[in-house]
This record gives structure tokens, C-alpha cells and sequence, in this order.
């Protein structure tokens, strides 16, 4: 259970990351509203994964996922630059969040 409210905290770290960009500097209430709510879940969430997930472990995990999300997300809607070098360290990093998922010893 742990890692899956884990994988929803990375996804509504996702989401408020990119809504970041919409708030335009929190200027834009509901874009505003939402965003803080994504954090506010992301973080509590986490913090409930974090009770019996290593926290290293747990932490990497949730930064590797929204940072991985937010940067393809970021390329899909921002046209943000997609160049195989970047694409070949989001790869990178998708690895090392499977491989904190299999070396954490919880299931």
C-alpha cells in the first residue's frame, strides 16, 4: 500500500509542478488553488509512505517521479526541448527510481 500512495504523490507532484507554469506566478486563482492543493496531497501522501518506506528510498522515489513527469510533461506541452541527450538522462533517471524500488527491501 505504501508504494502505491507513494506512485500517487509522485504523479500530484507532477501535477502541481506544471501548475506551477499556470498560476503564472500565482496570479491566476483556480490554476493557483489547484496547484496548492496537488502540493498539499503530494506532500501528505509522501509523508504517509515515509512511515514504513525507507525515507531515502521514498523521497528519491517521489523526486524522481515528478522530476521525470514534469520534464516530459514540460517537452508535451511547453515545447520544451526534447533532445535524445535529455531524453537519455530521463531514461537515467527512470532507471534509478526502479532500481531504489528494487534494492528497498519492501514490498
Amino acid at each position: 500500500m505504501a508504494w502505491i500512495l507513494l506512485v500517487v504523490a509522485g504523479l500530484l507532484e507532477v501535477g502541481w509542478a506544471v501548475g506551477l507554469k499556470y498560476t503564472e506566478g500565482f496570479t491566476r486563482p483556480l490554476p493557483t488553488v489547484l496547484t496548492l492543493l496537488s502540493m498539499l496531497l503530494s506532500v501528505g501522501l509522501l509523508g504517509l509512505a515515509a512511515r514504513t518506506l525507507p525515507i531515502g528510498t521514498a523521497y528519491g522515489v517521489w523526486v524522481g517521479i515528478g522530476a521525470v513527469g514534469a520534464a516530459l510533461l514540460g517537452m508535451l506541452l511547453f515545447k520544451e526541448a526534447a533532445t535524445p541527450a535529455r531524453l537519455v538522462f530521463l531514461g537515467l533517471m527512470v532507471v534509478a527510481i526502479v532500481g531504489l524500488k528494487a534494492t528497498s527491501g519492501h514490498s
